[in-house]
């Protein structure tokens, strides 16, 4: 019986009921104007069917939709108060009722909505008759009304026993509940198939979540890189000054880190405006022009690195520029990280269509690392793929080897 009873004390149940009976008033005033006085039951069904076309009507307005969309999330979808969570109603974008609240943007979405306005016209002027009746008829039972049965205009017979009246009191508020709680279910399931986004909505809610899944990929990279790159020259910087106990060395290591720190520090807030939705251009981002702060920060380390940039390096398509700066960096960071200040062989290329980044340094003197490495690894070889190219990492001929070739259209 709880179990019964508890769609009663849910305050969607309610703003269902009244959503139906606000769609259903459009009947009432038809009947209202055609007047039903004497109405026989040709004229019932002349007044519940002409409304039909003027929905139809107005389904044709693009707004419409947008309109019935919002009334729809609001009154057969509320919010926490509503105490309703139920499997299902999230929409495209896995969030919500399911439920769109875009103009129409085709014919299929007119007739859509066209049938979801005679749904809920139909559905709301139905149940409204039958919570006139069925109110009625319980006050009706509790004596409230002085009418003769004949003109109290309700449509089931009174018993004439007091304790008949009594007993069957609550029949009618228990049918009118189930009738409310089945219709507004009804209407609930009708909007979502009707008023649920088009196939075009789905696909653009889906273009747009995986666009914001790669810009929230791409900064996790570029917090990978920069931060990690500046954490793993400090580390390095420092353990080297520590050891070496020379006070010049240590001023050229603190100095190291102080401007180190200082690009990380940019590159952070950078990102954080991303975040912020306030970002800054990509052109403006690091280039490979600007590598020379890679390899210099490398060589403050104690790293030996022998590096020859040929090509038109400044000429290079925005993207993969960006992208071979970051690539650059995170195999640089790869080789302080794990092999410490070794010689470091770095060639960038641009020729043949194509920009060439090879970077080589010994294997340290523990074990040759094994598997496909790190996510910093990782990440070279899923940049090289998105624009177009290919990236190798991993030991050869006794070294390090982290290769990749990125076409420059």
């Amino acid at each position: 019986m709880i179990r019964l009873l508890r769609p009663l004390t849910r305050a969607v149940t309610y703003t269902r009921w009244l959503h139906l009976l606000v769609g259903g008033l459009v009947v009432l005033a038809v009947a209202t104007v055609h007047g039903v006085e004497d109405a026989t039951a040709r004229d019932w069904v002349v007044i519940t069917l002409l409304p039909v076309p003027l929905m139809a009507a107005v389904a044709l307005v693009p707004a419409m939709r947008r309109a019935e969309g919002l009334q729809a999330r609001l009154m057969l979808f509320p919010g926490a108060h509503a105490r309703e969570a139920r499997s299902g109603d999230e929409g495209a974008d896995g969030e919500g009722p399911g439920i769109s609240v875009a103009p129409s943007a085709s014919w299929r979405d007119r007739g859509r909505t066209a049938v979801w306005l005679v749904v809920r016209l139909e559905l709301g002027w139905g149940l409204g008759v039958a919570s006139v009746q069925l109110i009625g008829y319980a006050l009706a039972l509790l004596g409230t009304t002085s009418e003769a049965p004949d003109d109290d205009g309700l449509f089931l017979p009174r018993p004439t026993s007091a304790a008949w009246n009594a007993l069957l009191l609550p029949l009618p508020l228990l049918v009118l509940s189930v009738l409310v709680v089945a219709a507004g279910g009804l209407a609930a399931a009708a909007a979502r198939s009707l008023l649920g986004p088009s196939p075009t909505e789905r696909l653009a809610a889906l273009e747009e979540r995986t666009e914001q899944l790669l810009e929230r990929n791409r900064i996790a990279r570029e917090l990978h890189d920069s931060i990690g790159h500046a954490l793993t020259v400090a580390v390095v910087q420092a353990g080297a000054a520590r050891a070496a106990a020379d006070a010049d060395f240590t001023d050229r290591a603190l100095e190291a880190i102080e401007e180190t720190g200082r690009d990380a520090l940019e590159d952070l807030e950078r990102v954080l405006r991303v975040l912020r939705e306030d970002a800054e251009p990509a052109h403006r981002r690091p280039t490979l022009a600007a590598a020379d702060r890679l390899l210099e920060s490398a060589r403050t380390v104690g790293a030996e690195v022998d590096a020859e940039v040929s090509g038109p390096v400044d000429e290079l398509p925005g993207p993969v520029s960006r992208e071979g700066y970051r690539m650059l960096q995170e195999a640089l960071t790869n080789v302080l990280r794990h092999a410490g200040p070794v010689p470091v062989r770095v060639r960038v290329t641009v020729s043949g269509g194509a920009l060439t980044l090879d970077v080589r340094n010994a294997l340290p003197r523990q074990a040759a690392p094994a598997g496909r490495g790190g996510s910093g690894l990782r990440g070279i070889r899923e940049r090289a793929v998105l624009l177009g190219g290919r990236a190798s990492t991993g030991p050869e001929d006794g070294e390090w080897r982290v290769h990749a070739e990125l076409p420059l259209r």
